[in-house]
């Protein structure tokens, strides 16, 4: 998997601004079909503990 930036500092798989998830699900968010990044929302998403 290529180099996948991560600014959200709550998910626990954000490693120095990086996502170091072993897999990454991105989904529609409650559209059908996606325009734009706005438009969708990545459910690998873990908070810290």
């Amino acid at each position: 998997m290529g180099s996948i930036k991560c600014t959200v500092h709550e998910c626990q798989y954000n490693k120095d601004v990086m996502c170091d998830a072993p897999m990454i699900q991105i989904n529609h968010n409650g559209v059908r079909r996606a325009n734009g990044s706005e438009e969708t929302q990545c459910d690998t998403f873990k908070p810290k503990r």
